[in-house]
């Protein structure tokens, strides 16, 4: 999404070499998508869930005032 439109940023981060922010971010599995610092999932998700979580993660503000991460689990695949 960041590559298609300039609204959207992502960073990457190497949680190895910044332990700081993969304890920070609780990193246990990777990829742990941070979504405005209130919407977090691990693992691979299915695209339709990952936007899903994106619009949620906007529709409610900049984050500026989160107070909490709401974690997303992936569905189960059947």
């Amino acid at each position: 999404m960041a590559l298609a439109t300039p609204r959207v940023r992502s960073t990457c981060v190497e949680a190895q070499e910044f332990p700081e922010l993969a304890q920070r971010y609780e990193v246990s599995a990777v990829p742990k998508i941070v979504l405005n610092e209130r919407i977090e999932f691990m693992g691979a998700v299915p695209e339709p869930m990952f936007l899903e979580a994106v619009l949620a993660a906007v529709s409610e503000g900049d984050g500026a005032e989160a107070t909490g991460i709401e974690e997303i689990e992936p569905a189960a695949e059947g």
